[in-house]
């Protein structure tokens, strides 16, 4: 590479088409994924399901990806970013759409000839719990494959992060996609309970999962291997390829025409690092409080202020639209201490700290829940805003300190990790607020299943801090990980 001529030349600016294309993806993963919990209270009348019914479907949801991203990274460092995320997405997309023919195939089962019947059927009888069971069972295999491609996601999201963008800029980057999970969600809610209604829940599932296919062919025209990259002219490529120089400093760097692969961690080298125990803790305790305000908001709404269909769209789609800022701007935060002479490491750990305390607001959602809806709406946001700007910055510690090679594989265990902390909080949530319900429980003055919100809510508001402090014992300061 001429130096003279890259330090003269205008920078290109293509990596941002890879980070829209990733932002992309993202919003149509938690399209995907936010359709059941929209759809929940009228699913639960006409399947006669129980919050454990919901909690199990979301519950093994969650087991399931978790399962799932313990390979997921490993595939895609395998396959390669194009080929795994095509994969990854198609699989997702079709799994989407097999939600919608659940309900044909209860309605075969039992034994009714539609959705009415299926409703008219009393509550309480042998025919209402088959139906619940049934359906439940269906549900689970279309959420499972759902569950299979999405694993594949972050793991391939990442990787590609590092690939188009150096360190300073990752956690930038990973905000702006990660925010696809915010306009996800705003999106879902003002248009899922419509389609619901003018056409059938069916309908929602089907036009969700068929957008997925249309990013599949816009991504293999769009993406290629940087080196490859016609796009990339060379200021733009030296600008990304930076971080290379830190290379001087533990080994050779190589000619310009070695071929030579690089060397890869297997699966147990990157169990073997506190980094990578660090990493899963802290997405264990997090992901789960993302997920269970995504998956159960609709519900609570419900239950504490009997709204239903498109009476919470407005609510839930201001609250995600309240999380953008958290996912774009947290990334940005880090920035700052790093511009002050901070390693990537600690400025993003000094950025997360700050970040831990904004979810304790949530600790006042029920308190203070009786003045409106929309105070836990909003206290519900800034801490979904808080996982999102936190969500950012844990994703970069991978890519700070692994090498590209083994930032997918990595990233899948922390993913896992996740997974496995959503799956507690998902049943143990679905399990209590049943309960909670069912014996008019009291807790800190409040009654029945608002008494079992209230609890799940203090978890919520506290699981950062415990994550932090963890994450910060485990890894104390900034080393990188040398492949031998």
């Amino acid at each position: 590479m001429n130096n003279l001529n890259t330090k003269f030349e205008k920078m290109t600016n293509f990596r941002w088409v890879i980070c829209a294309m990733l932002f992309f993806a993202t919003t149509v993963n938690y399209l995907d994924r936010q359709v059941l919990s929209l759809l929940q209270p009228m699913l639960e009348e006409i399947f006669h399901w129980t919050d454990n019914d919901y909690g199990t479907i979301t519950a093994i949801f969650s087991l399931f990806y978790a399962i799932s991203m313990l390979f997921a990274g490993r595939v895609i460092d395998w396959m390669g970013t194009k080929k795994g995320y095509a994969w990854s997405i198609g699989i997702w997309s079709f799994g989407a759409a097999l939600h919608a023919i659940c309900g044909i195939a209860t309605e075969r089962w039992v034994g009714l000839p539609d959705t009415a019947a299926l409703r008219a059927v009393a509550a309480g009888t042998d025919l209402a719990a088959t139906i619940s069971i049934v359906s439940v069972t269906f549900f689970i295999i279309a959420r499972c494959v759902l569950a299979l491609g999405e694993a594949g996601n972050f793991p391939a999201a990442i990787k590609a992060t590092a690939e188009y963008f150096p360190k300073k800029d990752r956690a930038f980057a990973t905000g702006i996609f990660n925010s696809g999970a915010n306009v996800g969600a705003i999106v879902a809610p003002l248009t899922v309970p419509i389609m619901a209604e003018l056409w059938g829940w069916e309908t929602a599932f089907l036009v969700v999962g068929g957008i997925g296919f249309v990013w599949i062919g816009i991504w293999e025209f769009v993406y290629k291997p940087i080196e490859q990259n016609k796009r990339v002219n060379a200021a733009e490529m030296a600008y990304i390829q930076q971080d290379d120089k830190e290379l001087t400093q533990h080994e050779a760097p190589k000619e310009e025409n070695d071929t030579t692969p690089e060397k890869k961690l297997s699966f147990w080298q990157c169990m073997s690092f506190k980094q990578t125990w660090a990493f899963a803790f802290g997405k264990f305790m997090t992901d789960g409080v993302w997920w269970f305000f995504l998956f159960w908001t609709p519900a609570y709404l419900k239950t504490q202020y009997n709204m239903e269909g498109t009476q919470i769209a407005v609510p839930i789609a201001i609250l995600y639209t309240i999380t953008v800022f958290g996912s774009v701007f947290g990334g940005k935060f880090p920035t700052y201490f790093i511009n002050k002479g901070m390693n990537p490491y600690a400025g993003r750990m000094r950025a997360m700290l700050i970040i831990a305390f904004f979810p304790l607001v949530v600790l006042l959602a029920q308190p203070l829940g009786y003045i409106s809806y929309w105070v836990p709406i909003l206290l519900i946001a800034v801490g979904a805003s808080a996982h999102q700007a936190w969500s950012a910055n844990i994703f970069s510690t991978v890519s700070d300190m692994f090498p590209k090679s083994a930032i997918a594989t990595v990233t899948g265990i922390g993913g896992m990790a996740g997974g496995l902390g959503s799956f507690f909080i998902q049943k143990g949530a679905g399990m209590l607020f049943t309960y909670s319900g069912d014996t008019n429980m009291v807790f800190m003055g409040f009654e029945g299943k608002p008494a079992g919100y209230a609890i799940v809510f203090i978890f919520c508001a506290v699981a950062y801090l415990i994550g932090w402090i963890v994450m910060k014992c485990l890894v104390p300061k900034y080393k990188l990980i040398e492949v031998k």
